[in-house]
């Protein structure tokens, strides 16, 4: 019923009932007395009734006017606070940053430390770290940030690239020394192997990018988990697919070993993504400065 009703005429009213004169409530606002005049004639009209009784040499409100400033003042006082409130969340390094991201090695070790750190240093931000495994939507699922691993659909989000994630093929030597070691891609169909979201691995030749190899592989032991696929992979049940950074304790201890010295897995890359704000928030632009600052300290 009441949409169409103009707050600058409220706050208008407010102030002429304040100052107890046109005159000096235009000079607070900073605006005609004539203009002043227009708004509260409008405001009148708009209720239908009579806020402030005035003559030439006087000016009173009237009971509905004392019943109307009484609750308006209180009204713009929230709104003032709000607005206050609002715009020191979003200029101070303060409030909440929810952030999804991958799980694993990744989000648990490297982001999470990563996270750490920053609270540490902004004690008066908090942050919700989500490991969802699906693609979110940060409009929709009410995200700030998202860590995502492989090439990005085109879309109205900004992308800030971490790092390459280097992919291997590995196995345990006691599989190897069992099954033998694949010569070519193309003899991963005769292996078992531990797959995790992809059904087939693509490689290429490091000599000749041009030369790429695709493979349906297949396998006993199926798993999203990178830490679960590397533990199956130690106990030699076959051959895994993982970043690198996951298995290099196990690589220089001798305990996987790459299962190929000529073909390579395309590099995955890892962003930070967030949506397109001009107004974005003081702890966004800190935190996003600190993770493109910092993020390859914790690899």
């Amino acid at each position: 019923m009441y949409k169409d009703l103009n707050l600058a005429d409220v706050r208008a009213f407010t102030v002429i009932a304040e100052q107890g004169s046109f005159t000096l409530a235009a000079e607070k606002l900073g605006c005609s007395r004539s203009h002043l005049s227009k708004q509260l004639t409008q405001l009148e009209t708009y209720l239908g009734v009579t806020l402030i009784t005035r003559t030439t040499r006087a000016q009173r409100l009237t009971d509905q006017g004392e019943f109307f400033y009484e609750r308006c003042q209180h009204a713009l006082d929230v709104m003032e606070q709000a607005v206050a409130k609002t715009v020191d969340n979003a200029q101070n390094l303060q409030g909440n940053i929810n952030i999804n991201c991958v799980g694993g090695y990744i989000g648990e070790e490297i982001v999470t430390r990563l996270v750490n750190d920053f609270i540490s240093a902004h004690p008066n931000i908090s942050i919700n770290l989500d490991f969802s495994s699906q693609r979110v939507d940060l409009v929709l699922d009410h995200f700030d940030l998202v860590f995502r691993m492989g090439e990005l659909e085109d879309s109205g989000l900004v992308a800030r690239k971490l790092m390459d994630i280097t992919n291997c093929t590995l196995a345990a030597p006691t599989y190897l020394e069992q099954k033998g070691i694949p010569s070519h891609p193309k003899a991963l169909h005769e292996h078992s192997c531990i797959i995790g979201s992809i059904n087939h691995w693509s490689f290429q030749h490091k000599a000749d990018a041009q030369q790429k190899a695709e493979v349906a592989i297949t396998g006993k032991f199926r798993c999203k988990n990178g830490r679960v696929m590397k533990s199956s992979a130690l106990a030699g049940h076959g051959i895994v697919r993982l970043p690198e950074l996951y298995c290099a304790d196990e690589l220089r201890r001798g305990e996987l070993v790459h299962v190929f010295d000529q073909w390579l897995i395309p590099a995955t890359p890892l962003y930070l993504l967030y949506s397109k704000d001009k107004f974005q928030p003081a702890r966004l632009r800190e935190f996003i400065a600190f993770t493109t600052q910092h993020f390859l300290g914790y690899v």
